[in-house]
């Protein structure tokens, strides 16, 4: 049975930021829809920081799956793309996403994981790793000091922010550059919360915080309107089983 193209955008949260509340990542291998996903931690934001990767080691080995790492600083095979056609979810760490970008592109990766994400392998990721899969992406390594638009791989349309509601400059920012033309609409997410993209459609939105949510946010006329997102907090969840079927009846 052939798996849709499907993107986990996580504003924030996850193993990195909540190491004792992995609701997310649970959810995330979730939808891989295999007994023991194997899930491949990219860490190129942050230049393949050791720290990084024995966190994402330290959470995901006590849950099921087969955790393991694409490093390009250190690649452990010469076969990117077979390698990386092997995994079922690919999860991208935070950092710099223009540098992670231009380390894709250099490397190929970028086309890798384009492929890889049409042939239905879990694509996920928090801050960078949400960033990059969008047409453009409100980042704050294009500017030292200062966010600012940043082009990215366009796998989904429109623009997004993570970190909505954890750092207080973003929504301000956000909403400024959508007004002047500089961001085309798209979706912003608190800390917490996560976008569910099946194909290019928005299908759900997550979080594993009780108040963390998500927004579509769009010019209309010369006044930008922000929507709340129906969210499903998954700790109201834990005890069930969540999958896309239930996620294909959310607006």
């Amino acid at each position: 049975m052939t798996r849709p193209p499907q993107i986990i955008a996580m504003g924030g949260g996850g193993f990195s930021m909540e190491p004792e509340n992995l609701l997310l990542d649970r959810y995330v291998l979730s939808i891989a829809a295999v007994p023991l996903p194997k899930v491949c931690f990219v860490g190129t934001a942050s230049g393949d920081s050791p720290t990084y990767s024995e966190k994402f080691f330290a959470a995901f080995s006590t849950l099921p799956c087969t955790p393991m790492e694409l490093s390009l600083f250190k690649p452990s095979t010469a076969d990117l793309r077979s390698f990386v056609l092997e995994q079922d979810v690919i999860y991208v760490g935070g950092g710099n996403t223009r540098a992670l970008l231009a380390l894709w592109r250099e490397w190929g990766l970028d086309a890798i994981l384009r492929e890889a994400w049409q042939s239905g392998i879990v694509m996920a990721g928090i801050s960078a790793g949400s960033i990059c899969w969008f047409q453009q992406g409100l980042s704050d390594s294009v500017v030292p000091g200062d966010l600012a638009p940043l082009a990215c791989l366009g796998f989904l349309p429109g623009s997004n922010s993570p970190h909505y509601d954890g750092e207080p400059q973003r929504r301000p920012a956000y909403h400024r550059l959508i007004r002047e033309g500089k961001l085309v609409a798209g979706y912003a997410a608190d800390d917490g919360a996560a976008l569910h993209f099946i194909g290019q459609e928005l299908r759900g939105v997550v979080s594993s915080r009780e108040t963390a949510r998500a927004y579509s946010v769009r010019l209309v006329g010369s006044e930008v309107e922000e929507a709340p997102l129906e969210t499903v907090w998954l700790g109201a969840t834990a005890r069930s089983t969540i999958n896309t079927g239930m996620l294909s009846t959310m607006g």
